[in-house]
């Protein structure tokens, strides 16, 4: 009877160990998960599947989706560049939480201080995660007019992030550039400068390119969409001007906003050039003859449909931006 008590005695004993344990490791988890919600720069979510494109240049290929809880609202081309002393990310997500994913990421890579945030332009999918580098204290950069851009279409951007995410949504907040790009300006990460580049109005009226000069890899945002169909979010006239410019830039790469991380320089702006000057001649047409708009959304750009996803979800819209814009002309 007494050793029997002894066992039950020892296997109550290891059953309270066990529970005790697993009630300490919930509680660690819950302080983990409070402490990540305090500070959103914690590393400690799980890093972002990483491709380097070039030496040092590692890119995050977004989905060709929308926004989504798997995706943590996140499905841009996001990335960092490391330099000698230190780290730049370009775009920082669609969410915080994937912010934080990014961030995990580089530290898998370097300990080396993130000393730049740079915003490529307003769209949510790309800048909505910058609240997770706070504790880095980086110099945040975009566009000149990217905080007009924040402060107008912030709260809606945030807005829909919040029914998308739900609770994921913690921590996801509008923090607008302390350092603002006109026209031109040099990073020095350590024996590797980046040029970042202003432009005028095109896919919005606040892109910046970023240049890596020691690997020639253009990060390009949304001025360039590969595979997804391209988005007029600002001027077509604009943005047709702008690739003239683009053309022109000595590079061996191009990181595009959407599509294959590293694709061939200046190769890769052929097909979103032919789809925009479609838009630009079709549209054009219909107008002199004086069609509606609802004849162009019918009639205009179709020959390209069977070449882009996501067609229906923005090819519209597109048209719809685009007759506007030239029914003045």
């Amino acid at each position: 009877m007494g050793e029997g008590r002894g066992g039950g005695d020892f296997l109550s004993y290891a059953s309270s160990t066990r529970r005790s344990r697993q009630l300490g490791t919930l509680a660690a988890g819950l302080l983990a998960g409070a402490a990540v919600l305090a500070d959103p720069g914690r590393v400690d979510a799980n890093p972002l599947p990483l491709t380097e494109v070039a030496p040092g240049v590692f890119v995050h290929k977004g989905a060709h989706e929308d926004a989504t809880r798997a995706n943590l609202g996140g499905y841009a081309n996001i990335g960092f560049v490391v330099g000698r002393d230190a780290v730049a990310v370009i775009d920082s997500g669609g969410s915080a939480a994937q912010g934080r994913a990014l961030r995990e990421a580089i530290r898998q890579v370097t300990a080396l201080p993130i000393a730049y945030v740079i915003i490529t332009h307003g769209h949510p999918d790309h800048m909505l995660g910058t609240a997770a580098f706070e504790a880095d204290r980086p110099q945040i950069l975009g566009h000149a007019k990217l905080p007009a851009a924040m402060a107008a279409r912030g709260p809606f951007y945030l807005e829909h992030l919040k029914r998308v995410l739900g609770e994921l949504v913690e921590g996801s907040r509008i923090l607008p550039p302390e350092t603002t790009v006109a026209d031109s300006l040099s990073l020095d990460l350590g024996a590797r400068r980046l040029r970042l580049t202003a432009h005028p109005t095109a896919h919005t009226d606040n892109d910046l390119t970023v240049l890596d000069e020691a690997t020639g890899t253009l990060w390009a945002g949304d001025l360039l969409f590969m595979e997804r169909l391209p988005v007029v979010d600002g001027s077509l006239k604009g943005w047709l001007r702008v690739l003239e410019t683009l053309r022109q830039v000595e590079a061996q790469r191009v990181v595009p906003g959407h599509g294959p991380p590293s694709a061939p320089w200046p190769a890769a702006l052929d097909a979103q050039q032919r789809y925009l000057e479609s838009l630009l001649t079709e549209t054009r047409a219909i107008i002199a003859e004086g069609g509606k708009i609802e004849e162009a959304v019918e009639q205009v750009g179709r020959a390209a449909e069977r070449d882009w996803l996501r067609f229906e979800d923005n090819h519209p819209r597109n048209i719809v931006t685009v007759f506007t814009e030239l029914e003045w002309e």
